[in-house]
């Protein structure tokens, strides 16, 4: 360990009890990497608190028939823990799941967390100097704080006049109800979306009738999945440079895309694939027309399969080109007039991304919660920092997304912030804060260049747009530029304060 560790490490041993220098909140894989990142800091004064009763995050959550990553396995993972045993290049959810299980065993975070611990509220108070998060448990506190929730994490619950009264079973994508026997039933889907071009194919060839309620037709890329044998397996094991390789190249291919999707014109070039994709699945032309988007590729999710125009072509299909407007009894009716019965409703309506649901628990210094000051557009600093929260650091945030594998992100944004935290202790630093004219200037800049991007005018609505017609989620540039960005936490941009006028009390 480095001189510098050891500061790191000293800094540790005069906390008071229940006070801790960082706090994670989340538990998947953006918690997780933190806590490894911290580790690696030497800063052990930590804990990580999951809600429920293991990690995992959203492939804890997701269990639905077909489950799996819609990015190379070699790219959604961590650059620095490579798994040579994925049974596919695209590895379904058992398999990611355990993927987080074994890193957690390698580099022992387990005694760092605290599970069933939900983060019921954060706020941070300038009296004492910390962030105080409110747990079933009790408070905790910590100077800093590292918000860790994903993105995925609240299922988003239509509001359809009648739902509440449906006389049959009805659940979300997310929360998939595995007691529910599919085979013969009435079936229908609403939304088609990443979770419910993977769940159909699966339940299509078991249930009696399978309605899908279309309110956007998606473009659908084929997927190049394969198995992984044995011989590929052991080549990556015992030559790791080579599945290094496969992910130099995939990360090549992602940010082609991503640059592709500042430029409609290529953008247009691309979608013939997609379109070459369609046409050679489904050859029903009025089953076509409403497979046919009316918009450019990229400005929603790009999604990827090999089965769900298949699927879709099969007899006992029926897609209804509009969204579920209302239910009565049994019956489904669509925003259009058509209707069909069903014994089960599926929503697959995807998650809050726009609004993040941790924004409805975290509270500034006035006390005023983020998504009261955000009114609807999510606005920070380098997408990791928010006005008014000193100390605090948003994994996911404003502004920081990009068509690639999330774990682009989660390593800039936790090289980003770990340097932040060991400037602070190395430095005696008290709060980091966003400097609000630096903040601003960035954020012009930001919706600026998403103007002419494939986001903001390839003629769609997608879940990257909020209430407010400003696009607020995704990362204007390459990745390369993010992760350059990120590469040092520059304390000249940022107010930082010294001086610690009132110490956290100690908890008993």
């Amino acid at each position: 360990m480095n001189q510098s560790q050891n500061s790191l490490k000293k800094e540790t041993n005069s906390n008071p009890k229940n006070f801790h220098k960082v706090i994670i909140v989340g538990g998947g894989f953006a918690g997780l990497g933190a806590a490894i990142k911290l580790k690696e800091a030497g800063i052990e004064d930590f804990i990580l608190l999951e809600k429920a009763a293991e990690m995992g995050g959203v492939w804890r959550e997701n269990t639905y028939p077909g489950c799996a990553c819609d990015i190379p396995s070699a790219l959604y993972s961590y650059s620095f823990e490579q798994n040579p045993s994925w049974s596919r290049v695209f590895a379904p959810q058992a398999e990611i799941k355990q993927y987080l299980f074994d890193v957690i065993d390698k580099y022992n975070v387990m005694p760092h967390v605290r599970l069933n611990h939900e983060a019921l509220d954060a706020k941070w108070s300038d009296d004492e100097g910390c962030w105080i998060i409110r747990t079933p448990q009790g408070e905790l506190r910590s100077q800093f704080a590292i918000l860790a929730c994903g993105p995925m994490h609240e299922p988003v619950l239509p509001k359809v006049k009648g739902i509440e009264n449906f006389k049959g079973e009805i659940f979300h994508s997310s929360q998939w109800r595995h007691d529910i026997d599919l085979t013969g039933k009435r079936v229908a889907v609403i939304g088609t979306g990443a979770s419910a071009i993977q769940f159909v194919p699966q339940i299509q060839p078991i249930v009696k009738q399978l309605t899908v309620f279309q309110r956007t037709a998606q473009w659908i890329l084929p997927k190049s999945d394969m198995p992984l044998f044995s011989p590929v397996r052991s080549l990556f094991k015992f030559l790791p440079l080579t599945q290094q390789l496969m992910r130099g190249s995939l990360y090549g291919v992602f940010e082609t895309i991503n640059g592709g999707i500042q430029s409609p014109a290529a953008m247009k070039q691309f979608q013939k694939v997609a379109q070459w994709h369609l046409n050679h699945h489904i050859k029903d032309s009025k089953l076509r027309e409403k497979l046919t988007p009316n918009f450019i590729i990229g400005c929603k999710r790009i999604l990827q399969s090999n089965n769900w125009y298949p699927s879709l072509a099969q007899n006992n299909v029926d897609v209804i080109a509009s969204g579920l407007a209302e239910v009565k009894g049994n019956t489904l009716i669509a925003a259009d007039g058509e209707s069909c019965e069903a014994d089960v409703i599926i929503l697959g309506t995807g998650f809050e991304i726009a609004e993040p649901p941790i924004a409805n628990r975290v509270y500034n210094r006035f006390g005023q919660k983020m998504s009261e000051v955000w009114q609807g557009s999510p606005e920070g600093y380098m997408g990791t920092m928010v006005a008014d929260c000193p100390n605090g650091f948003l994994m996911f945030g404003p502004n920081v997304a990009v068509s690639s594998s999330a774990f682009i992100i989660i390593e800039a944004q936790l090289g980003y912030i770990v340097d932040a935290l060991k400037q602070a202790i190395q430095s005696g630093i008290h709060t980091i804060e966003p400097n609000p004219e630096i903040t601003a200037q960035f954020n012009e800049k930001v919706q600026a260049a998403l103007q002419t991007t494939v986001w903001n005018k390839g003629g769609c609505q997608s879940y990257f747009i909020d209430r407010n017609g400003r696009n607020s989620t995704v990362w204007p540039w390459t990745t390369f530029k993010l992760r350059e960005r990120m590469k040092r936490f520059n304390l000249k941009e940022y107010w930082i304060d010294h001086k610690v006028e009132k110490k956290v009390k100690e908890q008993v």
